[in-house]
Order: structure tokens, then sequence, then C-alpha cells
């Protein structure tokens, strides 16, 4: 079946979409969370609400708003005023909404991911709620992507300026997020379980969307209801990879960290103590990730005739620019031969940023598909749409979600002279995608599972011809 340029984009748009639409926040949470008479089911775990006192609702991310909301629609008004529900969740300025008994903080300005003196405010206000339970509560954590910037709290003798330096150092420096919770939890009272250890209820019960390629609880948001796997030296371990020290970060983070590295066997004496174990029973249930929309991806894809090959990453992708380059080959590949002509991935790369006095604007996912653009221009694009774009609808600190390339796309830059590589080098996908109608906006979306990057093709008449069935490898190698 033949497909015009315009069938092409408008299918690589609604097959990205579909994936998206599967991990809305909000019916995930109610897909999980269920009243039936008096128990109150969350996935497999039971519980007896007659021997519930109170339920807190805390937690912090981006899908924080759809994820509350749908407590509140599972547990009913009846339920939450009877156990006399309170709740907080830190979210960006832009997810705000009204609820009816759980209070949503800004905590971060729209479009700035990194920690501020809000959600210092809003995670001290998490741990005197968990703190003021007792045995026969309930607690309630609501976790999802953008969790660690929302849900800043210093540890003693580090500032919010210190953790922002860090954040912001390791961030441009191409630390991927691993690298980067890592670091913040070892800077951190509520994250590495000191949320978790803060708790005085019965069950703490963590829902979560998961952001994180491999859905590592431990660093999904920087894991606040989860035992650190790290420690100090590795903290350090990161910051000397990235040449911290060099690049200015406060001494005071080295000093902080050397010495929790030199009481090591201190703290290892220390989780003998009963003080140092949680009081409460924990249990983790991810609802959403990376996975899921791939699968509702693919299914659209399906839907709309393409024969597709689909993967979610399972471990954390290297840079960008690679990865974008290696889906371009996928294009032509699909297109020039037979086999599948859609092509799904979910991952999430990271981009290494120029000096901020060269660089421009722009994502990891505009930049992967400028650099799949640089391909595809020397040879049309014609009969092919490339997509990526993030779940959470930012891409670096812009407005856009991601970026499409298509012939059109490749087409109007040559009529206006713009070069790929010029705005590939400075980090400037935003102003080169821009003028060309390149840019995919939706705005905050109240969820994040990564990125979702989809390739659809037109295969040429004679592709049968050529060399037979294609052998796609969707991963970059």
């Amino acid at each position: 079946m033949r497909r015009p340029a315009e069938q092409l984009r408008s299918d690589v748009l609604a097959i990205w979409q579909a994936g998206l639409e599967a991990v809305r926040s909000e019916p995930l949470l109610r897909s999980h969370v269920r009243v039936v008479g008096r128990m109150l089911h969350v996935g497999d775990e039971a519980i007896d609400l007659d021997r519930v006192g109170r339920i807190v609702v805390v937690g912090a991310g981006k899908a924080g708003a759809g994820m509350a909301a749908g407590i509140e629609w599972a547990l009913g008004g009846e339920l939450m005023a009877e156990k006399n529900l309170t709740g907080w969740i830190n979210v960006p300025a832009d997810c705000l909404r009204p609820l009816e008994r759980i209070h949503l903080h800004a905590a971060r300005p729209a479009g700035v991911n990194e920690p501020t003196s809000e959600g210092v405010a809003g995670a001290e206000e998490i741990l005197r709620l968990v703190a003021g339970l007792d045995e026969r509560d309930l607690c309630l954590c609501l976790l999802s992507g953008g969790g660690s910037a929302l849900l800043p709290a210093p540890a003693e003798g580090i500032t919010l300026a210190d953790k922002q330096a860090v954040t912001r150092h390791l961030s441009q420096s191409g630390a991927n997020i691993q690298e980067l919770n890592t670091v913040r939890k070892q800077l951190s009272r509520i994250k590495g379980g000191g949320l978790m250890r803060a708790c005085r209820a019965d069950r703490l019960l963590t829902l979560i969307i998961s952001d994180v390629i491999g859905d590592p609880l431990d660093v999904i948001a920087s894991g606040p209801t989860v035992r650190d796997s790290s420690t100090a030296a590795d903290a350090l371990a990161v910051l000397e990879k990235f040449h911290a020290r060099e690049a200015g970060v406060v001494e005071s983070v080295f000093e902080f960290l050397l010495a929790a590295t030199d009481n090591a066997a201190s703290d290892d004496a220390a989780s003998d103590d009963e003080s140092a174990e949680p009081t409460c029973h924990v249990h983790h249930l991810i609802i959403g990730n990376n996975a899921v929309a791939v699968d509702a991806a693919g299914m659209e894809a399906e839907r709309r005739g393409y024969s597709h090959a689909m993967t979610a990453a399972t471990e954390l992708e290297g840079t960008a620019e690679p990865i974008g380059r290696h889906l371009a080959e996928m294009a032509l590949r699909m297109r020039d031969r037979s086999g599948p002509d859609c092509l799904i991935s979910g991952g999430e790369p990271t981009v290494e940023l120029v000096d901020a006095a060269q660089r421009g604007s722009g994502g990891r996912n505009q930049q992967l598909v400028l650099a799949a653009a640089g391909r595809l221009t020397q040879d049309g694009g014609q009969g092919i749409a490339l997509l990526s774009g993030g779940t959470d609808g930012e891409d670096g600190p812009t407005d856009a979600a991601g970026a499409i390339v298509d012939a059109s796309v490749i087409a109007a830059a040559g009529e206006k002279n713009m070069h790929s590589e010029d705005y590939l080098m400075r980090n400037d996908a935003y102003h080169f995608f821009q003028p060309l109608d390149g840019l995919i906006k939706t705005g905050p979306t109240h969820t994040n599972v990564c990125d979702l990057r989809i390739v659809v093709v037109d295969r040429v008449e004679h592709a049968a011809d050529r060399t037979g069935t294609s052998q796609l490898d969707p991963t970059c190698g």
C-alpha cells in the first residue's frame, strides 16, 4: 500500500500519540486502585479498611496531579472523609489542578527541571506529614518522573544552591539519570530511603510511573521509599568522572561526601541500630513505564496497516546523535527493502552540551531527530517520517516535546539554506525545527515514561526485488 507524505506524517504522529495515551497517569492509577466492600486493593495488596486509621497521600513528579486525581476517584468522597484523608504532592507549576483533599504544590516553575526553594518547602511538609502518622495509619506515596528535582531536602551542611550547582553541572555534562541520582541521594534527607525512614505508618504503599529505563526502584525519583544501594564513594566517583571540582562545584559538597565515606564503618554499625530501620511495611507497584507506551504504539501501528518492529530499551542509552543517525539508517533500509515498514523504540539518551556562550536551545529528542535529519538530507527523505518525543511533553528547557523530520522538513531546510550540522554542533535543534514546522508541542501531559520514537516509511514498489527481507536491529549498536 502506497502512503503519500501527508499520511506518513499523520500516521507517525498518531502512533506516537497512542503510546502517550496508554501511560496517562489518571487512568493508570484508576486501573490499579479500587475499593471492594471494606477492602482497599492496590495492585495485589489487599488492605482491610476497618484496620486503617488515617490515610495520607504524599509524593512528587510530573504525573503527580493525575495520579492524585486517580486516588481521589478510586477512594471516593465518603471513604476519604471517613479516613480523614489528607495529602501533599510536589508537581511542576503548570500541572496544578483543583482536587478535593490532596494538595498539589508548585515545587518548581514550568520548564525549569532543577530544585527550588519551593520544592524544599514542599519536601519538608511531606516529611512532617509522614512523621505524624502512627501504626494504624496508611501512607500512599505517588512517584513519577521528575520527582528528584521536585523533592529536594538538602542534607545538613549542604545548601540548596550547592544542589542546584551539582545538578546543573552533571546535566550539562551528559550524566545519565542513574549517575545524577546517585549524587542526589547522597546529598538529601528525603531521597535514598529518607521518606521511608521518616514514615511512622503501619504500611507505606508506593505507586510508580517509571521514567527510568529498566525500572530500578532506587533510581526512580531518587528512591525516597527504597533503601539506597549506592554510597557516598559512588557519588564522589560520579563527580570525578564529570570533573565537577574543576568546573567549580563548591568544596563543601566534596567535604560532605568524603566525611560520609570516611565514616562508612560507623554507618555500617548504625545500620544494625533499630532506629535506622523503617518502622513501616513497604510495598512498591510500578503502574506504567516505557514498555507500556511502546506496546500501545505498536498496536496503533498495526491498526493503521503497518508491519512493525519495536523495542523498549532495558538499559541506559548513550548520546542522542548516534541513536538518531542509526534510526535514519533503519528508515532508509525499511523504505528500500522488504520487511517491517514501521519501527517503534523507547529509551532515554543523553546530550553533551557545548559551552553556554555558544549553546542554542533544544533537548535530547530534538537533538536526536536533528542528527537523523543530517543523514536523511543526503537522500532527500522521500517516503520517510521520523519522530522522537518525550512523553512528559518537555524536551530540555523548551516548550516542545520533541521533533519530526520528513521530506517536507528537509526540503524547507534546503530552501532556507539551513544546515543541520551547524545547529547540531551548538545544541540548537529547536531553532532548526521551529521555522520548518518540525516541532512537536503537547503541553504538560501529566505523565513521564522516558522517550518514544517512531519511524514510518512508504516502501518503493520495487523494494521486494532488491535484497530480500531486511534484518532490522532497532537498537543503536
